[in-house]
């Protein structure tokens, strides 16, 4: 048992160093049948619109904030600064995780030997999905931890002495949330950052996001665990999901990075748009996927906000502006980037935030659907003489590669489960509905959790 002492408690309002404040120690990754699963606190950085991902890294373990990128096939960390280990090891060339993480590609290096430089041993494209930028860089092996979890408290840190993950230069960090270190992947692959957890622990292979819109209090990622997902008070999320089927593109999605691996993204099949009930006219066929992995509906944490085909888009906003009428909503003119806006003051709070017309994703039939309230259908714009909330949805243009991209701000608020061995996900629309939110899970550690 390696033991490692903490800083105590710290009030909320700091979230970001949560990861400091367990009182935990760390356990072995050795499989076990009585593993216990792992969480990760996810805070929102509300000048990007980004979501982080914390857990620790390295020997000694030290917290490392992440980028979360759902599709990411791995993660990547910026090796060049501040890192520092004693248990680091590359990845031979030729090796299966190798061709897991490259389809083998070999580094060769004229220096020193160091950290960042290593001959015949494995080596990748990171890609930045928010700047679009790529390079070509070594992969390591570290040690990784995340705190166990009973589905009510955060307890012990799990620790993974091999956690597989890309080294980045400083330079790839443009563009991130201050304070970042790297990015964590969740995408469908063996390499992500769910799944490497999932397999070294013997957990089953079943994660969830809750991300919290909240700029001081976060959500909560749960890693190998169907649930219970408790939030105060009392309510569990695992018993308010509807099921649709997960689906793989097997094509990468435009500047992804993937260099001809199969997509890491996470899709679903959307076959409609209703508002108020009522059918969006527009030609389903858009919504689905070709042979060359175009159209679909994916589902995406870099996407500030839900991005539709610009048919899609149109129908979308004429159907919101007809059903507004009936709420004596009349539309504003534009605030960028959106194109539909209410004046604030016409417009009544709820609990599931501005009473506007529902929006709902239609799946595989008309009683599956993920149903949108105003809290995450409106976003509110604030700025010298405007104060008005605005459909939050984005036009993206005529054949884009994806029809339609749910981007993080519809997700806010919403329990998404990915099931990757029954390949399903379980949504639960709006939690406000069930009288808690993403930031109700209870981060206080509990010191008997194994």
């Amino acid at each position: 048992m390696h033991s490692l002492t903490y800083l105590p408690s710290m009030p909320m309002s700091l979230p970001i160093f949560f990861f400091l404040f367990f009182s935990v120690s760390a356990s072995s990754s050795s499989p076990s049948s009585s593993s216990l699963p792992v969480l990760s606190p996810i805070t929102k950085d509300v000048r990007t619109n980004q979501y982080c991902l914390s857990l620790h890294l390295k020997t000694p373990l030290k917290p490392s904030k992440l980028f979360l990128d759902l599709g990411g096939l791995f993660s990547w960390v910026d090796c060049h600064r501040h890192y520092v280990s004693s248990t680091y090891h590359h990845i031979p060339c030729n090796s299966s995780l190798c061709t897991l993480l490259s389809l083998n590609s070999c580094s060769r290096c004229y220096g020193a030997p160091s950290l960042t430089c290593a001959n015949d041993t494995c080596a990748t494209t990171l890609h930045n999905s928010v700047t679009g930028k790529s390079i070509f860089h070594g992969a390591l092996l570290d040690s990784a931890a995340l705190p166990t979890t009973d589905g009510r408290n955060p307890g012990r840190l799990a620790l993974l002495s091999d956690f597989a993950f890309a080294c980045s230069t400083t330079g790839l960090l443009k563009g991130l949330a201050k304070g970042v270190t790297g990015s964590a992947g969740l995408g469908w692959s063996d390499l992500s950052l769910p799944v490497q957890f999932m397999t070294g622990l013997s957990l089953p292979r079943v994660f969830a996001l809750c991300l919290s819109g909240s700029p001081s209090a976060p959500g909560v990622g749960f890693y190998g665990s169907a649930g219970p997902y408790n939030f105060l008070p009392e309510i569990d999320l695992s018993k308010k999901l509807i099921y649709t089927p997960l689906l793989a593109n097997p094509s990468g999605t435009v500047g992804d990075g993937n260099h001809g691996r199969p997509s890491g993204d996470y899709f679903i099949g959307v076959t409609a748009l209703k508002v108020n009930g009522k059918a969006a006219d527009f030609d389903p066929a858009i919504l689905t996927v070709d042979l060359n992995g175009n159209g679909g509906t994916m589902i995406s944490t870099v996407a500030p906000y839900t991005v539709l085909e610009s048919s899609i888009y149109e129908a979308l906003i004429n159907a919101f502006i007809a059903e507004s009428a009936g709420l004596n909503l009349t539309d504003h003119y534009p605030v960028k980037p959106f194109r539909v806006c209410f004046p604030a003051d016409d417009v009544t709070e709820t609990i599931v935030g501005p009473a506007v017309p529902t929006v709902d994703l239609v799946m595989q039939s008309d009683d599956v659907f993920w149903r949108i309230f105003g809290r995450n259908s409106m976003v509110r714009i604030v700025e010298e003489g405007v104060d008005v909330w605005c459909l939050g949805f984005m036009d993206g243009g005529v054949r884009p590669k994806t029809s339609i991209v749910i981007g993080a701000h519809q997700m806010e608020e919403n329990l998404l489960q990915f099931d990757l061995g029954t390949k399903r996900l379980g949504f639960s629309s709006s939690v406000l509905v069930h009288h808690t939110m993403c930031a109700n899970f209870n981060f206080t550690s509990n010191k008997n959790l194994k």
